[in-house]
């Protein structure tokens, strides 16, 4: 269950009102969707009503596809879909592509971060959106790859920061 002092914290004498999302492509069988969709609810009705989100496969998807599923009982809230670099889906699954295209037509801002994948792209993209966030939901269960990366960049540079780990 999700610590709900955890969504009450502020930052600077502000309420939190942006949010980003980080987590594994690939989700183990500890995975709890309800978990995810509890946390996105709780941190809409305290405030939060901006979500970047980098537009990964697993975790990343799931969790776009969360928050346009809220919109229909909270209108304020915004997607931002962020994309490291055009053709970011050449290698997804095909219904993954679709899910992916769905999302970018229904978010409320697509941000293309480079022109062409380069090594790094991926790390640009995380930076981006942890240097936007109040608070980060992420589902990070290794100690290495992009998900940690995010995790201790944002740990590291907004310790004051609130993270929720699902």
């Amino acid at each position: 269950m999700i610590d709900e002092k955890q969504l009450f914290i502020t930052t600077e004498n502000e309420i939190l009102k942006t949010c980003t999302f980080t987590g594994h492509r690939s989700l183990t069988e500890d995975f709890d969707y309800s978990k995810l969709e509890t946390a996105v609810e709780e941190l809409v009705k305290n405030g939060v009503d901006t979500f970047y989100n980098g537009m990964a496969i697993g975790f990343d998807l799931l969790a776009a596809e969360t928050v346009l599923g809220l919109k229909a009982r909270y209108p304020q809230i915004r997607l931002v879909a962020c994309v490291p670099c055009y053709g970011q889906e050449k290698a997804f699954p095909e219904t993954d592509k679709k899910r992916y295209v769905e999302i970018l037509k229904r978010a409320d801002e697509n941000v293309v971060l480079a022109e062409r994948y380069f090594r790094g792209c991926m790390q640009v993209r995380d930076r981006y959106m942890a240097d936007r966030a109040d608070v980060l939901v992420t589902y990070c269960k290794k100690e290495t790859g992009g998900t940690a990366f995010t995790v201790r960049y944002f740990k590291n540079k907004y310790p004051q920061k609130p993270i929720l780990f699902l």
